[in-house]
């Protein structure tokens, strides 16, 4: 297999040959057909090649989800540029210093986006132009037809995309994925959680995070299906698509399917079309886990990262029910390792075991745009270390136990947040969790978490002490408790542990349970 072979670049128009007449994106019923996106796309890029664009520049977006920003990935996947979609929810600061650092020779804006493109390109101190993201399909034709795309093809080491990591530690890095990361991430998808052309997708996820391009779009698109592409997230407007137009499978994380399944109309929807669903970006609580496959759905955890491509781990659909809870497996392509941490030279562990969640295999980065001291401390011996604790059990299914820099150590123990938040979500009268390591004066540090309780429930401290033990080894047991209407999110939807660490300054005024 060459490099050629390797580039998205040949998805789209070799799939418009196929099916043209298929349709490719369902866009509040806006339905675009195949050859009809494979036209725009070539027009994206000639328009790229007439403005001076050349391999390797960037071009970036400030959009929520829409037909456009697919044009433009596929323009940009046929002319070897490379696409940086921002993040909408941004403030001109934050973008300013994405922009500054990708430098791209364009800045295209979606709707409503304008005046904060235009700000935070300014405070960037670029010189790249800040545009509408307006379709050529939507302006006057210039009589020539869509041209080919006037550029060599690419190669599967060409970067396609910079995406820029949360930001949960330090300032925000640009992830660079390449096309062959984008292929094999997606081949592997295929093979473990197949789609077919007859497959309809629905497409949630933001555009500005890996799971809203390499989570089940791109292999839409590459078999032929159809996604039903929205703009956001909301409960109400998902569970009325699910039943009007058939869908057949879905990427979430669990915030996503916690607000589904806590819908009034949850329990008398018909999901009978919904194959599979994948959740990740967070460990999705059993309890949320059991809900869904109580309305005989399907339910595939995973665990992935943006260096990642995002794909590394996730349970085959023979094991959703027997391995409830677990990541899963490693994908096929993929290699996985766990990091001793015990061990100062960084050792290998055999067998089961838990250590720092170790990846290698042709979907891992190239590395971190224009940072090589941030590439090389990621890639230590050609693995990226992903800053995750998992546990391996005997037949080698993971499960995500926490962050390094999350562990904490109460009386010389070792305890892994997600595994007590899962403990306490468990509870009926607990919707969501998060447990966080606090200073104490006899054990060295214990456990503060934070709660949110279900509608009508509230259940005192004790009790919820009372329920831990009956799951987790005293030292795990949180001994602080913290009531909260909500619990602070990344625009990915995960959990935001920075934010609530800042919380932290008046631990005293949270409940408190007794000695262990």
């Amino acid at each position: 297999m060459n490099g050629a072979d390797l580039a998205v670049a040949r998805w789209l128009p070799e799939r418009a040959a196929l099916t043209p007449d298929r349709v490719a994106v369902d866009f509040g019923g806006r339905l675009i057909r195949y050859r009809e996106l494979a036209a725009t796309a070539a027009r994206w890029a000639a328009g790229f090649a007439a403005a001076g664009l050349r391999p390797g520049d960037r071009v970036a977006t400030l959009s929520r989800n829409c037909p456009e920003q697919v044009e433009v990935f596929f323009a940009c996947a046929a002319a070897g540029l490379v696409l940086v979609p921002l993040n909408w929810r941004l403030t001109a600061a934050e973008l300013a210093y994405q922009i500054g650092d990708a430098d791209p020779a364009v800045l295209l804006t979606g709707p409503a986006l304008e005046p904060l493109g235009e700000e935070a390109a300014a405070a960037a101190g670029t010189d790249c132009g800040v545009e509408p993201l307006t379709s050529p399909a939507d302006r006057p034709a210039d009589g020539t037809g869509p041209p080919a795309a006037p550029f060599p093809s690419p190669s599967g080491d060409d970067p396609l995309l910079i995406l820029y990591t949360s930001g949960t530690t330090g300032r925000p890095k640009g992830a660079v994925l390449t096309h062959a990361n984008c292929f094999w991430t997606n081949l592997s998808l295929d093979r473990t959680a197949e789609i077919t052309g007859s497959d309809v997708v629905l497409q949630v996820l933001p555009q500005c995070h890996v799971g809203g391009w390499n989570v089940q779009p791109l292999l839409a698109w590459w078999k032929g299906a159809t996604v039903v592409l929205e703009q956001s997230f909301d409960a109400s407007r998902v569970l009325t698509l699910i039943e009007g137009k058939k869908v057949t499978t879905m990427m979430g994380v669990p915030t996503n399917y916690q607000l589904l399944a806590a819908h009034e109309r949850f329990r008398t929807a018909d999901l009978s079309s919904l194959r599979q669903v994948i959740v990740g970006g967070a460990p999705m609580p059993r309890p949320q886990l059991e809900t869904w496959q109580a309305r005989g759905v399907t339910v595939l955890q995973g665990y992935g990262l943006t260096e990642a491509a995002p794909n590394v781990l996730c349970v085959p659909p023979e094991y959703a029910g027997a391995k409830t809870g677990s990541a899963g497996r490693p994908y096929l392509h993929v290699q996985v390792a766990l990091r001793d941490l015990a061990d100062a030279a960084g050792g290998h562990l055999r067998g089961p075991g838990t250590g720092e969640l170790l990846v290698a295999g042709p979907n891992v980065f190239s590395g971190y745009w224009r940072n090589p001291s941030a590439t090389e401390a990621a890639l230590p011996g050609g693995w990226l270390t992903t800053g995750d604790i998992a546990e391996r059990d005997a037949d080698g299914f993971y499960w995500i136990r926490g962050r390094t820099k999350e562990m904490y150590i109460s009386g010389g123990e070792n305890v892994y947040p997600a595994e007590v938040e899962e403990a306490l979500i468990a509870h009926q009268a607990i919707a969501e969790a998060a447990v966080v390591g606090v200073p104490d004066e006899r054990w060295g540090e214990t456990g503060l978490a934070f709660v949110v309780f279900a509608a009508g429930r509230e259940p005192a401290p004790d009790e919820l002490v009372r329920h831990c033990r009956t799951r987790l080894a005293a030292y795990k047991v949180p001994r602080h408790f913290r009531s909260l209407a909500e619990l602070p999110k990344l625009t990915s939807g995960k959990l935001d542990k920075v934010t609530l660490r800042a919380r932290l300054a008046n631990v005293g005024d949270a409940a408190e349970r007794g000695d262990r």
